[in-house]
């Protein structure tokens, strides 16, 4: 299988989300769920002078239609083609499937994320240890998730169950598997928020990081208020540092193309050349916006210097 030639601002999401921990700002990490859609986030972060995370996830590959290979093939095209120069990721997120993860490392990904939430804590810490063994062998940083983060759309994940990340396990997970960074369930959820409104427990979230050193990220970022994301960066010692975002951009997609249900690749692969753009548009307008009034990344591109 081919392996993509990386980039030297092509760098592991350790070397992104530390810089941002220490000068409290966050990483967004941006789900196209359309190959097509990768462009626009990268221009985004380009114009605005941003690191930036793109993503995607074994739930979506099975929905969408989306291959690996040709997914990261596209982030670097884009990558060397368009001169994009701020520090970059391309990340794997919610995964289950060891063989998934492994497919990823191999044709380019640079971060990945096993997603063993569901399981009782020490069988979470059993199977995350063995992807961790496995990816930093290749050179590789890994995600992983300590509590339950509800959903409302059963894309990224099937468990709508929320259970909040006890700070004390926190420490021992990431003292026991040596994860690059965690996810943890504060009190956001994937999908749009249909009955319940977040709100994210920041005390909890202060006594997290004061028992852990590694980067911390927020899944279900879309919809949730600025400020409040705003609050949980800056957090003193460093925060949030990293904050998913999909369903604002999937939104955006199906609105500007007047649709009603999600597009599969098949489906972007037939749309004309001028729908295709206008839609690319809107997304680099949004990635562009939650740069600037979201993550507090505008510029933060300078720091990796």
């Amino acid at each position: 299988m081919e392996i993509n030639v990386k980039e030297n601002n092509v760098i592991q999401l350790t070397k992104v989300l530390s810089v941002a921990t220490q000068n409290q700002f966050a990483v967004g990490s941006f789900t196209p769920r359309a190959t097509k859609m990768i462009a626009p986030i990268l221009r985004a972060a380009q114009e605005k002078n941003s690191a930036v995370i793109v993503q995607t996830s074994e739930r979506e590959k099975e929905r969408y239609g989306i291959n690996l290979a040709e997914f990261s093939r596209e982030f670097y095209r884009v990558i060397q083609e368009e001169h994009i120069t701020i520090p970059a990721v391309l990340h794997l997120d919610h995964t289950k499937d060891f063989n998934v993860i492994a497919e990823a490392i191999e044709v380019g990904f640079t971060s990945v994320m096993i997603d063993a939430s569901e399981h009782p804590f020490k069988k979470n810490i059993e199977i995350t240890k063995k992807v961790v063994e496995y990816a930093h062998s290749k050179g590789v940083s890994v995600e992983a998730e300590l509590g339950k983060i509800g959903t409302t759309d059963f894309i990224e994940t099937d468990v709508d169950e929320e259970l909040f990340t006890d700070p004390e396990d926190a420490k021992r997970f990431v003292d026991e598997t040596g994860v690059d960074a965690l996810a943890v369930s504060i009190g956001t959820s994937h999908g749009l928020y249909l009955v319940k409104e977040p709100k994210i427990d920041i005390e909890r979230l202060v006594e997290i990081r004061s028992l852990t050193s590694v980067p911390l990220v927020l899944h279900g970022g879309s919809c949730t208020p600025s400020e409040m994301i705003k609050n949980a960066i800056q957090i003193p010692n460093g925060g949030i540092s990293k904050v998913n975002i999909a369903t604002d951009l999937e939104h955006t997609m199906i609105k500007t193309l007047n649709r009603e249900n999600y597009v599969t690749e098949k489906e972007w692969s037939e749309l004309p050349t001028e729908t295709l753009t206008l839609v690319q548009n809107a997304v680099q307008n949004v990635v562009k916006e939650k740069i600037e009034n979201f993550l507090i990344s505008s510029d933060s591109a300078s720091y990796y210097v």
